[in-house]
């Protein structure tokens, strides 16, 4: 049953969306032993919200428009997303002076990340919130932080750690690393969707599990560029 959005909901679907996304953001902000500049990192995660936008555009455009469904939308809506995030940290993060050591790639993607999956997961708990009342959109909004927070992070991680490891190695190399890095990005997001949709949500422990695992390994690959950068 649809209900009117008051100025509460409004602030627990606000709460729900960012609050999640800023723990997750100062995890790995404690990593770097060198802080980024504090407006760089503002602007990065203001640019990761300020796609969300431009994303739904190109997604409501490839579902009605050039007529994709089913798995081949689900794979067209999760590249739109890890390139737009990468040209969110493109634009504010990766062309200045401030982007100086091979750990900067990794924490730059997952702060336009972070910043992508709050304005996202504000939006979903909204019209969650309008459709099915408060309990049912903060439920939602607890999956939507399990889930969809987890996945924009890991994803956007694995692009910041193949741009890492050429950082550190041969510059050269970036280029391709980071279009190798996209694409296994947007696997990623595309299997994590199609999977959470073939299992109707019923076993969502089963999906989460492996992205957990990916976090655990990209945690040990942000120290390794770490210890080689000190």
């Amino acid at each position: 049953m649809a209900q009117n959005l008051t100025a509460s909901t409004l602030f627990f679907a606000i709460a729900g969306g960012f609050i999640p996304s800023l723990l997750w953001l100062w995890f790995w902000l404690k990593e770097d032993s060198h802080p980024e500049p504090r407006a760089n990192l503002i602007y990065t995660f203001i640019a990761g919200m300020i796609v969300v936008p431009i994303a739904m555009v190109f997604e409501y455009f490839t579902l009605f428009q050039a007529g994709l469904a089913g798995s081949f939308s689900l794979l067209a809506w999760a590249f739109i997303e890890e390139i737009l995030k990468y040209g969110a940290a493109r634009k504010t993060a990766f062309c200045k002076s401030c982007f100086d050591e091979p750990i900067d790639a990794i924490i730059y993607m997952v702060t336009a990340a972070l910043g992508f999956a709050s304005l996202e997961n504000t939006l979903f708990i909204i019209k969650t919130f309008h459709n099915s009342g408060i309990l049912s959109g903060l439920d939602i909004g607890n999956m939507r932080f399990i889930g969809a927070t987890l996945l924009h992070t890991a994803s956007s991680a694995i692009v910041g750690a193949f741009m890492a490891f050429s950082l550190r190695k041969n510059r050269k190399n970036l280029k391709r690393n980071t279009f190798m890095g996209i694409v296994a990005a947007g696997l990623l997001h595309f299997a994590f969707n199609y999977l959470i949709i073939k299992s109707g949500g019923g076993n969502i422990l089963k999906v989460l599990i492996p992205l957990w695992l990916i976090i655990i390994a990209l945690i040990f690959i942000l120290e390794k560029v770490k210890n080689n950068v000190k």
